[in-house]
């Protein structure tokens, strides 16, 4: 296989606009998504607007090649792979611009779902379309598949609530479906494709059995094939071109702005699990269910629910019964407000005291228990695919059929799991739409394996159409589903489906191979191959939700695209092919390795709990010398002296001229390494203040954990550090601590963890661990620390400790935002309040839980809280952000330009977070002062 390629595209047609990535790193890594195809692209591009995909459609259609759109990558029938020309309409395409008050928004295809409802969160609105992916799926995927989710049904999908699209035609034709005159401008501009569509829908409603058809088809969920349906609903050109295209999954045009109809939230809602004896009985209750107006029904069937009674916070509404044929159904009931919740919920109990339930059913609206009920529903594609064999492919295929058929297909399904050797194979499912979702795990490199997966697949064809419903509800067509379009539809209706595309696409440049095929076989091609690669990331099934918070998602790789081409390194490993696998290994150091923050953000959204920062720990330990090694495991001995030396360097640093001693560094960083020496900049602060001297009062009600960063870097503007604003606020709270022995030469640990220096952590672990223990008397205190990072590397090295020594469970470490917030807050006086605060959470405060303690914080000390929207990880990660500054530049941009954008609307008093580093980092990239929060409160308190 060829390794980086030659120019395929003629640049003077693309313009000097879109980037081309061609080098074999950029094409692997893009190359994977969440289905269970593989195709690898032989160039990506990146266009920046609408006018660069008209372009490259000239510049594909003149090189005789083919593109496919690509953005989020959590698509799952196979329409995001190409083999040929992917274009990526992530990177360039994420403006979100809210209008009427949040009542319409205009959304570029690159921004995902959870961003568009964080904007509309403020107006108290969202998206119709609710996919279980919106963390990570993109605008671009939810209008390309017609996206539905759990309660949108077919009455708030994508289909209904577009009101306008921004079109790319293939012929390179830009159309506003907004504009007053877009009739006229299609017509002038394209008069064959109206002409066309008008005689394809003239050509549809003279069969009525056709019509029949459609329109049982689509008053179902239904992204099986083009949805013909707008041939119905509409009867002018440029509605029917819109509809069209909603659901196309990108073989008809390029959308490159969508604006919706927004829903309006109804905050308050109440979660319970009706549990059956039988799957017969839930079916049964299902239309007295619906006919409540119960926001969600979700399916549960009986080895669901042996998989849930697994999990680690099962809900005592299944824990304890002994599951034979029982089905659960997940309900909700949302209202506008708590007095109507308890009026539906009220209702609704009521309706289920008639039922024939199990176990008596309950309503609750505590955030922690419909956490847990929750995740019995979500925690089945984590306990199964994370629980898959080395080398399987997890298969998550959904389907729909008419609800009163929805008993007898679950029952046919199960069937035929048994008959195909599926073991622990479940469904669960949106009950009150009739689509319900499967979970198979197969490998694709057996022919064994791959003729079961025909054969099951044969049969589910058959039930599915037998039942009178689709083969795709939800999930696209794509090119799973693409040879079995003419059996779901017939001859007259996909014929017109092939017109559509050919009217549209007379080139065939777009996506071929999805949504239509001729070939009966094709949805057995190209399959995905997994290999078996590092522990740690092995069962990563490529979902792509550990993207979107990825610091360095913009700069070089994302989470998954670090675990896949792990996979594709070992692929060309075992094919022998070394040109390949040595490109790879050259360019994935930087980008894969020195680039990775390691700050444990894609562990929080991965639906199978993977951390890989802990692979790339791994891999930084795998390259550490032995000399480098063995230096850190010196420092770790006498780390107290180590941390005055730096800050001492800081401050000397900080007294000569910014340049020369960024020269210097600079001429480090060329002989031993940029991932060696750091690179100082005039932004970093001097050095800090002097540890905590040991104390250890009788009456000491917790232990202070002042975190060593304290000593390295100096508070912004030479105040205060957090360590002794902290110490200040236990004291004027009243609470004495225990401040350890040789406090200043005590750390985290993280310093040696993330660069993967593991005889200096586990020398550190030891001494840290042994002087918590003993200062926090056995586990009788709770140990407080004072940067967030620091704290849950606490945690990490606590969950390590534990295995040598079991006793140390019984220590308590918290942030010091959580204490300070519960313990030291009430006693305290706010004399003076701020009109407005900027707060930057942290990755740290996410994974601690302490993000709504800082934002408590806050709110105690300004009238006004600001969090941007955009915020995440800033990726200082320590001293990343000073080896690797373009890291952290790329990681805050989105940031600091939200944050530019509301100070010119109104001003900040104070900008705070909860992390030394991370304070740097951001006053870095923004230019405005960062401060620990608890500076700015102890301030405030003062007497």
């Amino acid at each position: 296989m060829p390794t980086t390629l030659a120019e395929p595209l003629n640049p003077e047609l693309l313009g000097p606009s879109t980037a081309v990535h061609l080098r074999s790193i950029d094409r692997f890594a893009r190359a994977h998504d969440a289905s269970h195809y593989l195709l690898v692209p032989d160039a990506v591009l990146s266009p920046v607007d609408a006018a660069g995909v008209a372009r490259a459609f000239d510049a594909v259609r003149a090189a005789g090649r083919t593109l496919t759109f690509r953005s989020g990558g959590t698509s799952l029938s196979g329409q995001g792979v190409s083999g040929d020309i992917l274009v990526d309409t992530r990177s360039g395409f994420r403006t979100i611009a809210i209008e009427d008050e949040g009542r319409s928004v205009r959304v570029e295809p690159g921004a995902t779902v959870r961003q568009v409802n964080t904007r509309l969160a403020r107006y108290g609105r969202k998206l119709g379309p609710d996919p279980a992916s919106e963390i990570a799926c993109t605008i671009g995927g939810v209008v390309a598949n017609n996206s539905s989710g759990m309660a949108c049904g077919i009455v708030e999908n994508s289909y209904r609530t577009i009101e306008s699209l921004l079109l790319v035609l293939p012929s390179g034709t830009v159309l506003d479906t907004a504009a007053p005159d877009a009739d006229d401008r299609l017509r002038a501009a394209e008069p064959e494709i109206a002409d066309g569509l008008l005689a394809l829908r003239r050509r549809l409603l003279d069969s009525p059995a056709n019509v029949e058809i459609v329109r049982r088809q689509f008053s179902m969920k239904n992204t099986m094939g083009y949805g013909l349906n707008a041939l119905l609903d509409f009867d002018d050109p440029v509605r029917i071109l819109e509809h069209l295209v909603i659901g196309s999954e990108g073989t008809l045009a390029f959308v490159a702005e969508a604006r919706f109809r927004t829903i309006e939230i109804k905050p308050a809602i109440a979660t319970g699990l009706l549990v059956f004896d039988t799957l017969s009985d839930a079916m049964a209750a299902l239309p007295g269910l619906t006919a409540l107006g119960l926001a969600t029904i979700e399916l549960l069937d009986a080895a669901s629910l042996r998989v849930a009674q697994g999990l680690s916070d099962v809900p005592p509404a299944i824990a304890s019964i002994e599951v034979r044929d029982h089905a659960a159904l997940l309900v909700e009931v949302h209202a506008q407000d708590a007095e109507a919740l308890a009026v539906d919920t009220t209702t609704a109990l009521g309706h289920f005291a008639a039922l024939p339930l199990a176990i008596d059913a309950t309503l609750t609206t505590d955030a922690a228990e419909r956490a847990a009920l929750w995740h019995v529903r979500k925690g089945l594609y984590t306990a199964i695919a994370g629980a898959r064999p080395s080398g399987t492919t997890a298969l998550l295929e959904d389907i729909v059929v008419p609800v009163e058929r929805l008993l007898v297909t679950c029952e046919r399904l199960i069937e035929l799991f048994s008959a195909h050797g599926y073991e622990d194979s479940v469904i669960f499912g949106h009950a009150k739409d009739g689509n319900v979702h499967f979970l198979l795990n197969e490998r694709f490199d057996d022919p064994e394996s791959l003729a079961r997966y025909r054969r099951f697949t044969d049969d589910l064809v058959e039930l599915v159409l037998e039942q009178q419903g689709s083969l795709k509800a939800e999930h696209g067509t794509g090119r799973i589903m693409a040879p079995f379009v003419r059996r779901q539809y017939g001859d007259e209706l996909t014929d017109i489906m092939w017109d559509v595309k050919r009217l549209l696409d007379p080139s065939g440049i777009l996506n071929p191979g999805v949504v239509l095929s001729d070939d009966p076989d094709s949805y057995l091609h190209d399959l995905k191959r997994v290999p078996t690669v590092e522990k740690e990331v092995d069962r990563c099934v490529e979902c792509g939700y550990c993207e979107p918070s990825c610091p360095s998602k913009s700069i070089t790789l994302t989470p998954r695209q670090r675990i896949v081409l792990r996979r594709d390194m070992a692929w060309a490993e075992e094919r022998g092919d070394d040109a390949l696998l040595a490109e790879l290994r050259a360019d994935y150091d930087y980008e894969g390795v020195q680039t990775c923050a390691v700050d444990g953000m894609c562990g929080v959204a991965c639906p199978v709990d993977i951390n890989t920062g802990d692979l790339v720990r791994r891999l930084r330990a795998e390259q550490a010398s032995t000399i480098e090694d063995g230096l850190w495991d010196v420092a770790a001995k006498s780390w107290g002296t180590v941390t005055k030396v730096g800050g001492v360097a800081l401050t000397v640093a900080d007294a000569l001229p910014a340049p020369l001693v960024t020269a210097a560094t600079r001429v480090g960083r060329a002989v031993l390494g940029a991932d060696t020496v750091p690179l100082y900049d005039a932004g970093l602060p001097r050095g800090g203040s002097t540890p905590p001297r040991p104390d250890s009062p009788a009456d000491a009600r917790a232990v202070f954990f002042g975190a060593c960063i304290g000593t390295m870097f100096g508070a912004e503007g030479h105040r205060e550090g957090s360590r002794d604003a902290v110490s200040a606020l236990l004291d004027r709270a009243g609470i004495p601590v225990v401040i350890p022995d040789d406090a200043g030469g005590l750390c985290c640990g993280t310093p040696w963890k993330s660069k993967g220096h593991l005889a200096g952590y586990d020398r550190m672990t030891e001494r840290v661990l042994a002087s918590l223990w003993a200062a926090s008397r056995q586990g009788a205190l709770p140990v407080v620390c004072d940067a967030a990072s620091c704290t849950e590397g606490l945690h990490v090295m606590l969950a390590k400790g534990v295995d040598a020594h079991p006793e140390y469970a019984g220590l308590v470490i918290e942030d010091a935002t959580t204490f300070v917030a519960r313990e030291v807050l009430p006693r305290l006086d706010v004399r003076r309040r701020l009109d407005r605060i900027a707060v930057h959470p942290t990755c740290s405060t996410t994974a601690l839980g302490a993000t709504g303690a800082l934002t408590a914080l806050a709110s105690a000390v300004a009238e006004d809280v600001y969090v941007p929207d955009g915020w995440g990880c800033c990726a200082f990660a320590g001293d990343r952000g000073m080896l690797h500054p373009e890291l952290t530049a790329s990681a805050t941009a989105v940031e600091a330009a939200e944050l530019r954008d509301a100070e010119r609307e109104r001003g900040f008093d104070a900008f705070v977070s909860a992390n030394r580093t991370c304070e740097i980092g951001m006053t870095r990239a923004t230019g405005r002062g960062y401060r620990h929060v608890v500076e700015v409160l102890e301030e405030l308190t003062r007497p």
